[in-house]
């Protein structure tokens, strides 16, 4: 059986990375598809120079979960078995996206892990990230009945005809957490592979009052708590 794949990347103000990553990207996949959320720094000028890229473009800026969201419906429409997200920042590595539509076959759902293995291009990520990733995975696990290393890699790949099953509405950062809740109510597989664990030497920032480790702890615990709340997955 030939498996349909499309590889998508959430984007947002990534004018820097954008061309070096979707080259890599491009290489790897044959059908892309690029979200630009509400970019101002010229990602929206870069893509319209390109003609190996599919771009579907959000008028202003309304987050990670809702351009995750747009990916989905495009994948589901244009009758994709298989939907791929990478991240455009230069921290994951395209070479890996074979491997990932590989081991969809098999699974509803095989998500990236940057701590379930050891890799010679790891390096250390900044130590409030690894905190609220070791505190959020750990609850989400406890909750959920389920056994990731990592809860929030956005190296992914879902098949559509699972994704479709799924209700999601959360917009920010916090979707995946969403997502797994609605994934253990839905009985989904899921299969972790380790991907390395890179963290360019540049700020990055979550917006706002989300930089702050304890309010970012907050939204994730709001988010999981009221996904929870509409679900009979949690112990």
């Amino acid at each position: 059986m030939t498996y349909r794949s499309l590889t998508a990347l959430p984007v947002y103000n990534e004018a820097r990375h954008l061309n070096s990553v979707l080259d890599q990207v491009c290489h790897f996949s044959s059908d892309v598809l690029v979200v630009d959320d509400g970019s101002t720094d010229g990602t929206a000028d870069l893509l319209a120079r390109r003609d190996d890229v599919n771009v579907i473009s959000h008028p202003a800026n309304r987050g990670y979960g809702a351009a995750l969201r747009t990916a989905f419906g495009a994948a589901i429409e244009r009758g994709f078995d298989v939907i791929i997200t990478i991240d455009c920042d230069g921290q994951h590595e395209p070479q890996r996206i074979p491997r990932f539509v590989q081991a969809s076959h098999d699974y509803d759902i095989v998500s990236g892990s940057r701590y379930l293995e050891l890799f010679p291009e790891d390096n250390a990520p900044p130590p409030e990230r690894r905190q609220v990733n070791e505190q959020i995975t750990t609850e989400l696990n406890r909750r959920l009945n389920l056994s990731l290393t990592d809860a929030f890699c956005g190296f992914k790949a879902y098949r559509t005809a699972a994704l479709a099953k799924l209700e999601l509405s959360e917009d920010g950062y916090g979707m995946p957490l969403e997502l797994w809740v609605a994934a253990a109510t839905a009985g989904l597989s899921i299969k972790e592979l380790g991907v390395p664990l890179i963290y360019l030497d540049e700020a990055r920032s979550f917006g706002g009052q989300l930089d702050d480790v304890q309010t970012r702890i907050d939204y994730y615990q709001q988010v999981l708590t009221r996904s929870l709340s509409t679900s009979d997955t949690a112990v």
